[in-house]
């Protein structure tokens, strides 16, 4: 969906502006660029807003009330995902976004898939949340078994600005294909491509996301779904041209009707924020994204949660430095030393 700018963010700017200008008549706010609806970057984007949350007036730090950073309203907004996150926070439209570890890295660099633009390097490392998986869903009556059956289909190859198109169009390319050549792509987002092959509109929907995700979800339960395995051959092929994948599995037990466990990609979901931000504010968000409180909060919230632990902070850096702010947090919690 297209990013719109409002009040809201006006407000924002002003009081990160001024970060003495919390209070009860000023709160601050920091958004949070997360993905589409039936992802996994949106559900879970909301679950951090709340934990980094203490507006003004409301108790923190205490019993039964979240870690959150006094005075600050976070707020998860739908995007596209990872590219448009960057893109946002380099320019400043958002304070922090969620990406694939590849998008961050080559967007920094201005390297691999964004070789010849210009590097978007004001992006700071905060933290590795979760690992993504590369799904390729078919419905569960499909003859396609294969992603070598897939030449000539169409296939939903995640929204334009989102690292689920990169990461589709890396392993479709390892497969030989092209787009318009060997395949009519579509440029949807997991739930809409689901809804389409739920209508028999489409063959095959390709994204990168956490299971579960939502859209898939119901899918799988309403109308029947396979996830196609990715063979040896091709999963090192996609590993050498995007050395963050690495090997994962889809588990039978993420989606309801799977037989067996999917042999498939996987690639680290990070937080980046923007250089600008004062070192005390992303020190704090760091603190309260890896507090006890909030491992509860990501517990009960989602399943994809659960896989975000304080051990796994700092996988998928890459070269993107981190923020002075996230940097001392790691060094005092003796992650860094």
């Amino acid at each position: 969906m297209t990013f719109r700018r409002s009040i809201l963010a006006a407000a924002t700017a002003a009081a990160l502006a001024l970060p003495g200008a919390a209070s009860a008549q000023a709160p601050t706010f920091f958004r949070i660029g997360t993905g589409s609806a039936g992802g996994t970057y949106y559900p879970i984007g909301g679950i951090i807003a709340n934990a980094l949350s203490c507006p003004p007036g409301a108790a923190c730090n205490t019993a039964g009330a979240t870690d959150g950073i006094p005075g600050m309203v976070a707020v998860a907004q739908a995007t596209q995902g990872s590219v448009q996150n960057v893109a946002l926070v380099h320019s400043g439209n958002s304070e922090s976004g969620f990406t694939q570890s590849d998008v961050a890295h080559w967007a920094y660099t201005a390297t691999g898939l964004f070789q010849g633009r210009p590097a978007q390097n004001r992006i700071r490392f905060v933290g590795h949340l979760f690992p993504e998986h590369i799904h390729a869903a078919v419905r569960r009556d499909s003859p396609i078994r294969s992603f070598n059956d897939l030449r000539g289909r169409r296939i939903a190859v995640g929204l334009q600005a989102s690292g689920a198109r990169i990461g589709s169009e890396l392993i479709l390319s390892a497969y030989g294909f092209q787009p318009g050549r060997d395949y009519t792509a579509e440029y949807l987002n997991q739930a809409q491509g689901a809804e389409r092959m739920q209508d028999r509109a489409l063959d095959a929907t390709l994204t990168v996301v956490g299971f579960p995700a939502a859209g898939f979800t119901e899918f799988c339960s309403r109308t029947g779904c396979r996830f196609l395995p990715v063979t040896d051959s091709e999963a090192e092929r996609v590993i050498e041209r995007a050395p963050f994948y690495g090997r994962g599995v889809i588990p039978r037990t993420a989606y309801e009707g799977l037989t067996e466990d999917v042999p498939t990609l996987t690639v680290g979901a990070v937080l980046v924020v923007r250089d600008s931000l004062p070192d005390d504010l992303v020190y704090n968000i760091a603190r309260a994204l890896w507090s006890e409180t909030t491992r509860g909060l990501l517990e009960r919230g989602h399943a994809k949660g659960r896989e975000i632990v304080r051990e796994n902070a700092l996988s998928g850096r890459g070269v993107v430095p981190f923020h002075p702010g996230a940097e001392r947090f790691y060094r005092e919690a003796g992650l860094i030393r």
